[in-house]
């Protein structure tokens, strides 16, 4: 567990139930807050504050600004709207420090609707991430976003610390040849408990994510594209190995 300063009960039963909530549905920020919604003002500064984290890494990635169009599509925003969105997030973008005044109105309002300002902050601490394991400039970017939000910074390492469990680890283990058939489950994101069929529908799914057909339609740096071939290797070896365990096991 963290070593930061503990939540107020309330709050940390709230952000409990938000994050299981987000494990339930593959730890996506989007699905999240499709289901939720978000208040207009929190909206503007969602996509605000999304564009100065991403602007931590030094520049914006694709990678940020496809997790901020998702959002968009999440929330159903109009066309309308996803123009203002997009020019909050080229003003956050372009801001080296936040203003003092910068969500000065939310922070009075954040007591009142303390739930809709917890899914922003899942949803700014998602963005921190999408690159993987966030270096300290986005880390601290995220931060002070929350602390504008009227959320305590402990708030982003309990988030954080959600994903380093659910998500890196998970991102580590993939990416690393497995040797063992645990680490082959481990890598297909299955179970020991599961059936073959189960574990073969599964690796399929995942092959498909990264197949060079698909991933020739998409704008991939070069690192990215020998990432995803790297995961499809890792990927058919962890099938193989699961194969060969399953065609023993029947003998």
């Amino acid at each position: 567990m963290s070593d930061s300063p503990s939540l107020p009960p309330k709050l940390d039963n709230l952000l409990a139930g938000q994050l299981k909530r987000l494990a339930s549905v593959g730890n996506q920020a989007g699905e999240l807050v499709k289901q939720d919604g978000l208040p207009g003002p929190y909206r503007h500064l969602l996509f605000f504050f999304l564009g100065f984290i991403a602007k931590g890494s030094g520049r914006v990635t694709e990678t940020d600004i496809a997790y901020a169009q998702d959002l968009m599509t999440a929330l159903g925003l109009s066309t309308r709207q996803r123009k203002r969105a997009i020019q909050h997030f080229q003003k956050g973008k372009g801001t080296g420090n936040l203003p003092l005044y910068r969500g000065l109105w939310l922070r009075a309002q954040t007591p009142l609707r303390t739930r809709a300002a917890v899914s922003t902050a899942i949803c700014l601490c998602h963005g921190a991430q999408v690159l993987g394991q966030p270096a300290k400039p986005r880390r601290y970017r995220c931060e002070d976003s929350l602390i504008r939000l009227g959320l305590p910074v402990a708030i982003a390492d309990e988030i954080f610390e959600h994903y380093a469990s659910k998500v890196w680890a998970q991102g580590q283990a993939a990416r690393a040849k497995p040797a063992t058939y645990e680490q082959a489950c481990l890598v297909l994101g299955v179970t020991r408990r599961d059936s073959l069929e189960e574990i073969k529908r599964q690796y399929r799914k995942k092959v498909s994510a990264c197949h060079p057909d698909k991933l020739a339609q998409q704008k991939l740096t070069p690192s990215e594209r020998a990432m995803a071939k790297d995961q499809l290797l890792n990927y058919q070896v962890a099938w193989e190995l699961i194969k060969k365990r399953h065609r023993l096991a029947s003998r």
